[in-house]
């Protein structure tokens, strides 16, 4: 492969498809990059080799959270706050703000979400001792014995999807993304 051929959407290193997989499997994204460089050899298309994978693991998790979550008769978004809470450690309280900073939702679907785990007794509203006006979104135990629960099932769930992978390799992996993901912590 010529170095023309490589700046124009080969592979890093001047490896062609065909060598940089001999020997191990190819998946959907190998085939479709591989047809995207064949019909625009013009462009760099190796971002696809990563996000496209990034996009497929993303819908198998939302898959297995999902799963893990009705399992417990939870929504995701239940899951969010009632985790949240959980986090916070005992007394497993929070203020509505604090729920909102941590699953980044405007304040009337937090009111919402409140009032819909409170129905289902998995929370409980509470005067704030340090701040009459205010208000503590405390965790129920049945809240906790739910939160604990999705939690086991979904860690399960995404053992099973890391499970090609050593512990070094995850390591390297978590690495790598955070490198990618921090830049849109302080956006």
């Amino acid at each position: 492969m010529s170095a023309e051929s490589n700046e124009a959407g080969g592979r890093p290193g001047g490896a062609s498809d065909e060598e940089a997989s001999a020997g191990s499997r190819r998946d959907e994204v190998d085939r479709l990059v591989s047809a995207w460089r064949h019909e625009r050899p013009d462009l760099d298309v190796s971002p696809l080799e990563v996000l496209s994978r990034v996009t497929r693991l993303a819908r198998h998790l939302d898959r297995a959270r999902r799963t893990a979550f009705a399992e417990r008769g939870l929504e995701t978004w239940e899951f969010d706050v009632l985790s949240a809470l959980r986090r916070a450690g005992t007394p497993y309280q929070l203020s509505p703000g604090q729920l909102l900073t941590q699953t980044l939702v405007t304040s009337g679907t937090m009111t919402n979400r409140i009032d819909r785990l409170t129905a289902k007794g998995l929370v409980v509203r509470g005067p704030d001792p340090s701040d009459r006006r205010g208000v503590l979104v405390r965790l129920t135990d049945s809240g906790r014995e739910v939160a604990d629960a999705a939690l086991t099932s979904l860690l399960k769930n995404e053992r099973e999807l890391l499970a090609a992978l050593s512990d070094q390799r995850l390591g390297e992996l978590a690495d790598l993304l955070r490198e990618l993901t921090i830049q849109f912590e302080y956006e």
